[in-house]
């Protein structure tokens, strides 16, 4: 039977990295893949999944209007890999869900687990709830300890602790942090070296 995974991961971790490797892997065995990124994430540009290794991909994009159901999806797939879950909304992540348990195809989603302010993104609120199978990928923080947080910096380096909750950006806008420098007393994680560069 079938499972929904969700792989989930700080900042750097090498997310898109693992879902270009697991494509690799099915395709290497003579089956197809299916890959969706986020729309409004263009960072690589429109319908790319690229990694900090140099890596890339195309990839169809899911957007708040996509409907993933077995109708839509058709024959002959042996995996669904979906980058940036954190941007499916609930009711795609339980399409998800029924998809992997009505049909013989496995659905392995990644994605961050929480946003600068250490709040859940939607996506990954209901990933967390329905994913069948759930993996913590793991990355450092630049003080050495493991990173599970996302900072949020400005075009200075400076922490930002207020605003939207998604504003795309990479390592010039992000940096994964452990707990310890996340709540730093002076609000500034900065006193780890190297950590704003």
């Amino acid at each position: 039977m079938s499972k929904l995974y969700f792989r989930y991961a700080a900042m750097n971790a090498g997310k898109s990295t693992a879902l270009l490797q697991a494509a690799y892997n099915y395709e290497e065995r003579g089956m197809k893949v299916r890959l969706f990124t986020a729309a409004h994430d263009e960072r690589a540009g429109a319908g790319v999944i690229a990694s900090r290794l140099g890596l890339r991909r195309a990839a169809e994009t899911f957007g708040p209007a996509t409907a993933f159901d077995a109708d839509w999806l058709g024959r002959g797939w042996a995996c669904l890999l979906i980058d940036e879950a954190q941007f499916l909304g609930p009711e795609q992540v339980r399409q998800l869900h029924r998809l992997a348990h009505r049909t013989p195809l496995p659905v392995i989603c990644y994605g961050l687990r929480s946003d600068f302010r250490g709040e859940a993104f939607p996506g990954a609120a209901a990933l967390l709830t329905l994913a069948d199978d759930i993996e913590e990928m793991k990355t450092i923080c630049a003080c050495g300890r493991k990173a599970s947080m996302n900072l949020r910096v400005d075009d200075l380096g400076r922490r930002v602790q207020e605003g939207e909750q998604v504003v795309i950006g990479g390592n010039e806008r992000y940096r994964a942090v452990c707990p310890s420098c996340f709540y730093s007393d002076d609000g500034d994680p900065g006193r780890a070296p190297g950590l704003f560069g």
